[in-house]
């Protein structure tokens, strides 16, 4: 089975996760449409048919997927009438 980047699938059940928490029910007590939305793309994305399996697929899937790089680190700033290296 195709399964999304590690990084997409972060990016979902963090959404997942946020919206679940935020949202709030509607009036019958169903998951607000965001939490809604972002539950049939996790189904979807782990070949599932069911939120709860869906999480626990996507969180076993990231279990066994590489972590994510570092992000790199800015440059540090150039102090003013430094030469930036650049020739005039």
């Amino acid at each position: 089975m195709l399964m999304p980047h590690p990084a997409v699938l972060r990016g979902l059940l963090a959404e997942y996760e946020a919206a679940a928490a935020d949202e709030p029910v509607d009036a019958t007590g169903r998951p607000g449409p965001r939490t809604r939305d972002l539950a049939y793309t996790l189904c979807v994305s782990t070949g599932t048919r069911d939120v709860r399996r869906a999480l626990e697929t996507a969180r076993r899937h990231l279990a066994d997927a590489p972590a994510p790089p570092a992000p790199a680190t800015p440059p540090a700033p150039v102090a003013a009438g430094a030469p930036a290296g650049v020739a005039d």
